[in-house]
């Protein structure tokens, strides 16, 4: 059974992945080179060592370095259609890519219809080679003062740039200072004009943020949101309203969201019944891929492979395409799925739908109701299962790693259990 293969041969949708954080190293330096810009480093084993962040912040300061090799409109076409030959490859069948325009409408003095101009071309030049769809989420940074942000939306918001694969606005960079109200205006202005708010919310900032980012902006989707899972009230909010979120495992690491793919909260939110998408981020940076994702979430995060089969689904059902196009996905996605457990000798009993028991238990857990996690446990019949599930939880509560959200869902949980079992 060659699950790895299964799950780089599954096709796939990437609804969050930015483009000017997917330049590959090779084509930053050829950028670099040709628009004189200097960087850190002159190879790809430099630039990739340079990517190593100390903290959100100097992250942003590598993001924004980097954004100052685009200055041409054949930059932008490029970077555009080598992410869609790089998706492609991973076998991504549709991507909605995350995009600033405001670095380059203010910082390179670009005309935003000429930079849109430039990203379609590269967008069209992939679909056209390798069968991808791409369409664009223009994200604010919250930097901008309200002026540049009414000015912004304007143009995002605009029937020419919605009539040309501008399908959300976003809201980007440092939570902290930057609280979701501060661009309730934005986001209204936008809807009115049929724009859906999809903003960053619960990465460096805790659950007021992905608070806020519903409350204020009225997002239909969260990107991140994984800090969620440190307010029950939000996660039942969450499944009660099912608000997707973007989950990207390997960004969380690399920029000290989670110590560890373990100590992710990915696996509580999905066993939670949180509607959750696994996606790339800004891949090269954090030495990542799509098919890497989706190899972590099954060997470090603990998603089965039906979990992960529904979390690809749920991306393309969470999408902003049109209904009818969503239901094509999703039907063939389906079908490939069943041809590909062929191939690849994937056991059918490993496709079925993971136990309930798992939901029931930790939606009891962030309840707080013990009868509700005593009833989900015994529904297991396994000695082995039950003692290895007591053994999870234990380590949950005494190893490091764990972050003490987790560790308090993990003991709330022996407890309810101590009248029922030796732990």
């Amino acid at each position: 059974m060659d699950i790895e293969g299964y799950l780089k041969a599954m096709p796939k949708a990437e609804i969050h992945v930015h483009l000017e954080g997917s330049m590959r190293p090779e084509i930053l330096l050829q950028l670099a080179t040709k628009n004189d810009v200097d960087l850190p480093g002159k190879t790809v084993e430099t630039i990739q060592q340079w990517y190593v962040f100390r903290d959100f912040s100097h992250f942003v300061e590598i993001y924004i370095t980097i954004c100052r090799t685009l200055q041409k409109p054949e930059d932008f076409t490029l970077i555009a259609y080598d992410l869609g030959k790089t998706l492609a490859e991973q076998n991504v069948r549709y991507a909605e890519v995350t995009t600033t325009p405001g670095l380059h409408i203010y910082g390179n003095g670009l005309d935003f219809r000429t930079w849109l101009e430039s990203i379609n071309a590269g967008r069209q030049q992939a679909k056209d080679e390798f069968g991808i769809e791409m369409r664009w989420i223009m994200d604010l940074a919250r930097n901008l003062d309200s002026e540049r942000a009414e000015e912004l939306v304007a143009l995002i918001a605009s029937d020419y740039a919605r009539d040309n694969g501008v399908v959300a606005l976003g809201l980007g960079g440092a939570e902290v200072g930057f609280p979701p109200e501060m661009f309730e205006a934005a986001f209204a202005q936008a809807r009115e004009r049929g724009l859906p708010g999809n903003p960053h919310a619960g990465e460096t900032v805790g659950p007021v943020s992905i608070w806020g980012a519903l409350r204020s902006l009225k997002a239909t989707r969260i990107g991140h949101g994984v800090r969620a899972i440190e307010d029950p009230e939000l996660v039942t909010y969450l499944v009660e309203h099912q608000i997707p979120l973007e989950v990207c495992p390997t960004s969380n690491l690399c920029l000290g969201v989670f110590p560890s793919y373990e100590a992710h909260s990915l696996k509580q939110l999905v066993e939670a019944g949180v509607v959750v998408t696994i996606n790339s981020d800004d891949p090269p940076m954090f030495n990542t891929t799509i098919n890497d994702e989706y190899l972590h979430v099954f060997k470090d995060c603990g998603l089965t492979l039906p979990q992960i089969e529904k979390a690809t689904l749920e991306a393309v059902r969470v999408s902003y395409l049109p209904d009818k196009r969503k239901r094509e996905l999703v039907d063939d996605f389906q079908t490939t799925f069943n041809r590909l457990r062929g191939e690849f000798g994937i056991d059918p009993a490993s496709s079925q739908q993971s136990p309930g028991w798992i939901e029931d238990f930790w939606a009891g857990i962030l309840s707080r109701e013990p009868e509700r996690i005593r009833a989900a446990f015994q529904q297991l019949q396994d000695a082995e299962e039950r003692s290895g599930t007591i053994q999870h939880l234990q380590r949950m509560v005494s190893e490091d790693g764990w972050a003490e959200p987790q560790r308090v869902s993990a003991q709330r949980a022996l407890d309810a259990l101590r009248p029922i079992i030796d732990v």
